[in-house]
């Protein structure tokens, strides 16, 4: 009976949680940041209150296409991007705190130039200019309070928002924008208030 409880009780906790969606765990990072400086960016975001908001490990990883493009599993955002960082970690903690936003995974956020190319963004995109986050959510999850935020927040947090075809959700504070839900070309992931 008890081993029946504690079966029930852990597959209630997984349910919880998104799938791991992306190798590059614990063990993996620990590997890269024995030969990669990233004491500075954490006690950055110790600072600003906002270490943990994403775990450490999902907040470097750079693109999914790493592998593929020969780059590095991580990546630290440069130093000239930490205030957009700060703004992105600060907008992800508001949604969790207004319910906006469940569990998630961070499967992308800072790329280099090359890294960003080869992994097919755009030219521009926020994953290297500024500071964004590609995340999964549960299968479960609903998308619909993020698009509610945006369109009551997002102007004010300046919240890029958008979804991949793959699923994948787009969020960065480097201009009030959404796009992709269906896929379709010019189609919106959250249409605008009137």
């Amino acid at each position: 009976m008890k081993s029946a409880r504690m079966w029930l009780l852990a597959t209630a906790f997984c349910a919880v949680l998104p799938a791991q969606a992306d190798q590059r765990d614990l063990w993996m990072f620990a590997q890269w940041a024995g030969d990669h400086e990233n004491r500075a960016f954490r006690e950055m975001l110790v600072q600003a209150r906002l270490y943990g908001v994403v775990p450490i490990h999902q907040l470097l990883r750079s693109a999914s296409d790493w592998r593929l493009c020969r780059a590095s599993p991580f990546a630290v955002p440069p130093a000239s991007h930490w205030p957009a960082v700060r703004s992105t970690l600060a907008l992800l903690k508001t949604l969790g705190e207004q319910g906006a936003l469940g569990p998630f995974e961070v499967v992308s956020a800072y790329r280099d130039p090359r890294l960003n190319a080869c992994a097919g963004g755009a030219p521009s995109s926020a994953h290297m200019r500024a500071f964004a986050v590609d995340l999964l959510l549960p299968p479960w999850a609903d998308p619909n309070p993020l698009c509610r935020f945006w369109q009551q927040h997002g102007e004010a947090w300046n919240m890029g928002l958008g979804r991949y075809p793959s699923g994948r959700i787009h969020i960065d504070t480097a201009g009030y924008r959404t796009w992709g839900g269906d896929g379709g070309a010019g189609s919106s992931f959250c249409p605008r208030l009137k």
